[in-house]
């Protein structure tokens, strides 16, 4: 599937900081996690065929991600309120952050045009970024195949 997405963000660079409201009730901002490996994955939306098998992969790979110290983000535009019944749902042990206003998905370049059976919409992009213990950009994956990316992400701890 080829992307239409060019990044401006590149490994080795410093991850934009953010402060979103999340799942649960919450407010989290990328400095709470310093000193961690975060894995912030971007995604369309709640409860969708292919966000609901990426959520529950990294769902059922949570107590590895936990084990190699890395906290775990998943980050839509979708509200507060679509977050809790996506996790109630699917019983997701992780955060999720609600990017109502789009500051994170513009900050992190994974919201633009995308085009779905012929049709043309700004949406967000499916990408993950590995931010290490520094707050530098480890790993960005621009191609992401929802069933195997919490193992491929996994590997990279």
């Amino acid at each position: 599937m080829a992307r239409e997405i060019e990044l401006k963000l590149k490994e080795g660079v410093v991850a934009p900081e953010f402060s979103a409201a999340t799942s649960g009730g919450g407010r989290v901002s990328l400095a709470d996690f310093k000193g961690k490996n975060v894995v912030l994955y971007f995604y369309p939306k709640d409860d969708t065929p292919g966000c609901t098998k990426e959520a529950c992969a990294f769902r059922d790979h949570f107590t590895e991600f936990k084990k190699a110290g890395a906290v775990v983000l998943g980050v839509s535009t979708d509200p507060v309120k679509s977050h809790d019944k996506f996790v109630e749902k699917f019983k997701l042990p992780f955060t999720l952050l609600a990017d109502e206003d789009k500051k994170i998905v513009s900050a992190y370049g994974v919201w633009g045009e995308k085009s779905f059976m012929g049709r043309k919409y700004l949406g967000t992009h499916r990408v993950t970024f590995l931010i290490g213990p520094d707050g530098r950009i480890k790993k960005i994956w621009l191609q992401v195949k929802p069933d195997e990316h919490a193992e491929e992400v996994l590997a990279m701890l």
